[in-house]
């Protein structure tokens, strides 16, 4: 997954955004700035009552906001699209380790001249394996 400097400009900033965006400081530094805004314009100031002017900023943000969620959300899809790539590349190197495992274990099985073991053998549910685990009541290892 990149992070740091193999981001973008853009995807730095939107992250940045949306980290601050989303935060309870912004909320509050908003609710001071609107009410320090009908406050100092309260009957004479520059943007009298019915606060014209503070009505058009406040349209203004929420259509940057909408926006910059949008790209937020697209830079979380993404994130999760790259996750999900390595935890499949992941499951593949997975894959072929067990898989050389399970050849191993056929290869020893030759060599001492024991029964190659079935592929149902190797999971978690059989026979052997259930024998072997300590948290199943009354289970002990053949021959004990």
């Amino acid at each position: 997954m990149r992070s740091g400097d193999q981001l973008t400009l853009g995807e730095r900033a939107a992250d940045r955004l949306r980290n601050g965006m989303g935060s309870w400081i912004f909320v509050f530094a908003a609710l001071v700035f609107l009410a320090g805004w009908m406050i100092g314009n309260g009957g004479t100031g520059f943007d009298p009552y019915p606060f014209i002017l503070l009505n058009l900023i406040l349209s203004c943000l929420a259509a940057m906001q909408g926006a910059i969620l949008l790209i937020a959300a697209r830079r979380a899809d993404q994130i999760s699209s790259e996750l999900a790539a390595h935890d499949y590349a992941t499951d593949i190197d997975s894959e072929e380790l067990i898989n050389e495992v399970r050849a191993l274990v056929r290869c020893i099985h030759r060599q001492v001249g024991a029964q190659d073991p079935a592929d149902d053998d190797f999971g978690p549910g059989t026979l052997r394996t259930r024998l072997y685990r300590s948290d199943s009541p009354g289970a002990r290892p053949p021959g004990n």
